[in-house]
């Protein structure tokens, strides 16, 4: 029989819990729109990065960090800001960084907070989408497969990845190795908007449409497929 947890760890639960919540709800409305507009001009973002000199690569990466944690920045303007502000390769880096970082604190933080933080965060219709997630020993190839998919909500599948049996540093290496053509392609094309070089830009632009849209198209059919292969946590354990 389970050991019951004492009122001491439940007030500490509930204080963690509560503790998070109010960063993530202080930093959405204080920065979330701030971010999304600053980024959203290539420019001016050059300019605000630039304003903190040597400092401008942590100031990045903090807000790649912020744009996952809190996931109502749209990651790729983010990405593309780093590829017009830093090239290709240290944008590329520098966003890879970010996401990692990112990663490791949403997903520790449910490993920590549990079930109560992930219905405080992610929309319940993703949650139903994803909880044969949970408790899945086939977890670690799902991940992959599903972070590979365009137009999935990556960064509440960070979360929700904080409840499967996956050992953090495999989902850190599955989640970002996933993640890194997307940045990759990001940063290509801000860096060949700053250097107005717009064929590549194009190019690159539309197959990534048109992977998006096949993405949003068939997405609901390839998790529904990994949904009935996947074993009913419900059943694993025999009475």
């Amino acid at each position: 029989m389970a050991e019951k947890p004492d009122r001491k760890h439940i007030v500490l639960h509930a204080v963690l819990l509560a503790l998070f919540l109010a960063a993530i709800v202080f930093l959405t409305i204080r920065y979330g729109p701030l971010i999304t507009r600053l980024m959203s001009h290539p420019q001016r973002s050059r300019d605000f990065i630039a304003s903190y000199g040597a400092a401008g690569p942590l100031i990045f990466i903090a807000i790649q960090v912020m744009q996952i944690i809190i996931f109502v920045i749209p990651g790729e303007i983010v990405q593309i800001a780093g590829g017009y502000v830093f090239g290709t390769v240290m944008g590329t880096l520098y966003s890879f960084a970010g996401a990692i970082l990112g990663t490791f604190l949403a997903f520790m933080a449910v490993r920590l907070l549990g079930f109560s933080l992930i219905k405080s965060v992610v929309p319940r219709k993703n949650l139903e989408k994803f909880d044969f997630l949970i408790n899945s020993q086939k977890s670690e190839i799902i991940l992959f497969a599903l972070f590979l998919i365009p137009g999935l909500p990556k960064d509440a599948l960070v979360y929700i990845a904080g409840l499967t049996p996956i050992k953090p540093l495999k989902f850190l290496i599955i989640c970002n190795l996933a993640r890194f053509p997307s940045l990759l392609g990001s940063a290509y094309i801000g860096a060949h908007l700053a250097k107005k070089s717009y064929w590549p830009v194009v190019v690159v632009s539309v197959v990534s449409l048109v992977l998006f849209a096949l993405g949003l198209i068939y997405k609901d059919k390839i998790i529904a497929a990994v949904r009935r292969r996947s074993p009913d946590p419900k059943h694993d354990d025999p009475a």
